[in-house]
């Protein structure tokens, strides 16, 4: 049997430049991909960095509104602070002003023991009318009923000619005897200032007399009579005959505005 071979031939190819041409072929496609790569990231991470940019534009604003705000806070309250100073240096003023008014009319009340040697002619001087308004225990407060016993009294000064008032503090015998006659002195001089500033009565007019307890009207011995030791007798005097009749001279007292 004869055998027929088909011949084939084969050109050789050095193995250096199939080496060269592989490497090549890698090189141009990693090329490729690596272009693509980065085109991706960029296009994916370019978003992300315009919102971080973004972000912290507004984060900037944001610490600026809030220095500013802060700013015009602070202001705001140094001005409120110094305002809120000055309201109250204008109110302590007015009460040293308003304190040293009432220290000066408290000094011109004639503070004396007794009429008799203080006033030419006492004996010439009627009693016209007079009030007597009690306290609570250790108090120098006046009550409502004791203002409008007042109230009444003063309705007739505005008529009443040459007048004096006289009046006499007391309390009762409970505590010490300096401590008593401080107390008397203070409820005499509330009736004092009720009287000269509602109806403008010159201190000059008072006479305080007898301030103390040395001249109880009642027994101590029961809470009745100390409540009634516990007072300030109010007595209008005055040495004209005509004292009860009008005078064009001396119009009725209006309360103070």
């Amino acid at each position: 049997m004869s055998q027929v071979f088909a011949t084939r031939t084969f050109t050789a190819v050095p193995v250096r430049s199939l080496a060269v041409a592989t490497a090549s072929g890698l090189l141009l496609l990693s090329g490729v991909v690596g272009c693509s790569s980065k085109k991706y990231i960029r296009s994916q991470t370019a978003p992300i960095v315009q919102n971080v940019n973004e972000l912290d534009s507004r984060t900037a604003a944001d610490h600026r509104n809030i220095v500013d705000t802060d700013q015009r806070a602070t202001t705001g309250i140094n001005n409120a602070q110094s305002a809120a100073d000055k309201a109250t240096q204008d109110a302590n003023a007015a009460q040293q002003a308003a304190d040293k008014a009432n220290g000066t009319a408290q000094e011109a009340v004639n503070h004396v023991d007794t009429l008799n040697g203080v006033i030419a002619n006492l004996d010439q001087y009627k009693s016209l009318s007079d009030v007597s308004v009690t306290f609570g225990f250790n108090k120098a407060v006046l009550t409502r009923s004791d203002k409008q016993q007042l109230d009444a009294l003063a309705s007739s000064l505005g008529s009443t000619r040459g007048y004096i008032l006289q009046v006499t503090g007391g309390t009762d015998s409970v505590g010490g005897a300096e401590y008593n006659y401080r107390l008397s002195e203070r409820r005499a001089d509330a009736v004092v200032t009720y009287l000269s500033s509602k109806y403008n009565v010159p201190p000059h007019k008072f006479y305080l007399v007898g301030i103390g307890k040395d001249k109880q009207i009642a027994s101590d011995r029961t809470s009745a009579g100390r409540a009634k030791n516990r007072r300030v007798d109010v007595q209008v005097m005055s040495n004209m005959s005509n004292a009860n009749t009008a005078s064009a001279s001396a119009p009725a007292p209006a309360p103070a505005q």
